[in-house]
């Protein structure tokens, strides 16, 4: 008999967040900033009351190739490519939505379901400050871990190698993610994002863009202050490779 999977959460939600980064070596630098994510199911992406639109908009551009008509239309083109069909099954997304006409979206994360709500994989879409965008494909364990070989530019502080190990449960009251480098003869770069649920109403959107404006612009402008703070301290600079496929799987 197949287990009864768990409860569905109510959705959309809100967590407010706190994003870390802990780099060790040539020297150790760590960096914390608060933020906000939404977790919404891509067949009822929300849609705000006219006047709170330009507060939260999902839109397909913003993910995947952007060619697709809907968000949950890419990730199924990506998926068939991979070989996997949800058969309609639920998927949640956590992410930045796009906030006064602005998206930044480091991390995008899709838990990808059957028809009867068991877990059938995660999608890690990852986005650089260059504009470029890939997604990884990723069978989790029972904890929720699995580990990818890194095939994306990121930072331009590590060129593309070793391999990830990323710690990525479904959210629910709290909200527990962290991504690991491993490069070989290196000690790991960690990133982990920790937040705690908030119902998605307007009361509560209000207070956290009132708290964070300008949200995913503060993530971009985040990056790119903390990059040249690196470069100041003389860390070396990696060479950007040429095109490389927007897709990965594992």
């Amino acid at each position: 008999m197949n287990p009864t999977p768990p409860p569905r959460p109510r959705l959309p939600a809100l967590y407010p967040c706190t994003v870390s980064h802990v780099r060790r070596a040539p020297s150790r630098y760590a960096l914390r900033h608060r933020t906000y994510l939404w977790l919404v199911d891509l067949d009822r992406l929300p849609v705000l009351p006219r006047p709170l639109r330009p507060l939260a908009r999902f839109r397909a551009a913003d993910h995947f190739t952007g060619r697709s008509p809907s968000i949950r239309a890419a990730l199924d083109g990506f998926l068939a490519e991979h070989g996997v069909d949800l058969d309609g099954g639920r998927v949640t997304m956590l992410a930045h939505a796009r906030v006064l006409g602005h998206v930044f979206n480091p991390l995008t994360l899709y838990w990808c379901h059957g028809p009867d709500g068991t877990l059938r994989c995660v999608v890690a879409e990852v986005h650089n400050t260059y504009g470029g965008r890939h997604a990884y494909l990723l069978h989790t364990d029972a904890a929720g871990t699995a580990t990818v070989g890194k095939d994306f530019y990121v930072s331009p502080f590590f060129p593309v190698d070793g391999h990830y190990e990323m710690r990525l449960p479904p959210p629910g009251e709290r909200l527990r993610l962290s991504v690991r480098l491993e490069r070989p003869g290196n000690p790991p770069f960690t990133a982990a994002v920790h937040g705690t649920r908030r119902e998605a109403t307007v009361p509560t959107l209000l207070r956290l863009a009132a708290r964070h404006p300008f949200s995913t612009l503060a993530v971009s402008a985040a990056i790119r202050f903390h990059g040249i703070r690196l470069l100041l301290r003389g860390l070396p600079v990696q060479p950007r490779p040429g095109h490389r496929s927007p897709e990965s799987a594992t």
